[in-house]
This record gives structure tokens, C-alpha cells and sequence, in this order.
């Protein structure tokens, strides 16, 4: 891929198969700030790796690392949900190390984020013969006590880049489909969310290649 080109996801798919070998699962992520459009571009690729491409693929969310709702109300950090320290980070680096690892064909469970629940579900996912595994999630690249790690069981990383404005927007859908009223999420974008997505913007330099949604397209605007 070159930077300044536009592809469709199959071409982005399409590249991944080039890396992947048959000896060991192939783990890359997808990180960038919230609402970016990560969960779809990551269920886009593995969908297209697996059907044009005929090598098995799977999603593994970093979400289903968040602690617990009753973990962050016991120390009042509840209303800061989604901000680095409250992840059990080294839950997933440790998960993520297996999964890298596992030989192809060992089972390697992995949690969900339920957002109805609003709480991690255990498990929820299993990892066997997929030989490509989709790590999405804000802060893969992020380099702080415990995150640091994380990039170290990757194999590459991509940054999915997205305007302030179309953030904000989506975020706006998404805390209202989540039962907020208008004025409690745009208390959460101001507190919590924004704070977050500049942070990430902070680690975008350490990613492999740096993309851009445009109209169901991806623009290509770095490549390492």
C-alpha cells in the first residue's frame, strides 16, 4: 500500500494475507480514538480475510479487558470508565501473549464488552483455527506502565484517524442509544471521551500505517 492511495477493504485484506504464515496465528491491531470506526473496519477485514481470501479470522476487542462496574464503583472511578486505568491491563497483555503464541488449533477464550449490560462478559470468544486474529481497541499503542507492552505482541499496528467533529457526532449517537439524555452525554464527551481521544491522537506516530475512513473506503495517509 502507498500513502496518498484510497483502497476498498479487500485490498486492505488482501494485504494482510501477504504476512501471514501457516506456522502461527498472525495478530495486528487496530487502534485510534473512540468512534474512530474501528469495530467495523476490523469486522469488514476478518470477514474479508475469511471469505475472499479463505483464511480463518477473528475479532478480539480490547473492551472486554474493561474492569468491572462494581470493581470502579468501589474506588469512584465509574464516571472515568474508558480511561486507561480502568482496563485490567494486565489481563489482556497477558491474554494477548497467549493468543500470539497458542499453537493453531489450542483453544485461547477471550471477554467481551456487553454494552447493555455495560459490564466485561468472560469468554465470550474463542480463538482455535483462526490464523489471523483483529485486536481493536483505543490504546494499543499507548506508552504507559503496563500498556507499553502491548505492542510487543502484535505484529503490526494500524491507527484508524478520524476527525474531531465526526467523533464527537457518533459518540453523541451512541451515549444516546445507550440510554443517556442529551446533557449526560455531552458531559461524558467533555469529561471523558474527548480527554481520551486526544491521548490516543498522542500515540498515532507509533503506528505501521495510518488510515482514514472515506466513504466506505480507507485513505492510506502514512505507511512505515
Amino acid at each position: 500500500m502507498r500513502s496518498g492511495s484510497e483502497v476498498p477493504v479487500a485490498e486492505l485484506a488482501a494485504w494482510v494475507c501477504t504476512r501471514v504464515s501457516a506456522q502461527r496465528r498472525y495478530v495486528m491491531g487496530i487502534a485510534g480514538p473512540p468512534a474512530a470506526g474501528k469495530s467495523t473496519l476490523s469486522q469488514n477485514l476478518a470477514a474479508e480475510i475469511t471469505a475472499a481470501q479463505a483464511i480463518p479470522a477473528g475479532i478480539a476487542p480490547m473492551d472486554g479487558f474493561h474492569k468491572t462496574s462494581a470493581e470502579l464503583d468501589a474506588v469512584g472511578a465509574r464516571h472515568r470508565k474508558g480511561q486507561p486505568d480502568t482496563f485490567d491491563v494486565a489481563g489482556f497483555v497477558a491474554r494477548l501473549k497467549l493468543l500470539r503464541e497458542a499453537p493453531l488449533g489450542e483453544r485461547v477464550p477471550w471477554p467481551i464488552y456487553d454494552r447493555g449490560l455495560h459490564d466485561p462478559v468472560p469468554d465470550s470468544i474463542t480463538f482455535a483455527d483462526q490464523r489471523v486474529a483483529v485486536v481493536e481497541g483505543n490504546y494499543l499503542l499507548l506508552d504507559q506502565p503496563g500498556w507499553a507492552e502491548v505492542r510487543s505482541h502484535l505484529d503490526e499496528v494500524w491507527y484508524l484517524d478520524a476527525e474531531d467533529r465526526v467523533i464527537e457526532r457518533r459518540l453523541t449517537e451512541r451515549h444516546l442509544l445507550g440510554g443517556k439524555t442529551a446533557e449526560q452525554a455531552q458531559i461524558k464527551i467533555a469529561n471523558s471521551d474527548m480527554p481520551n481521544a486526544r491521548l490516543i491522537a498522542g500515540t498515532r506516530d507509533r503506528a505501521d500505517t495510518v488510515l482514514r475512513e472515506t466513504a466506505g473506503n480507507y485513505l492510506i495517509c502514512d505507511v512505515r
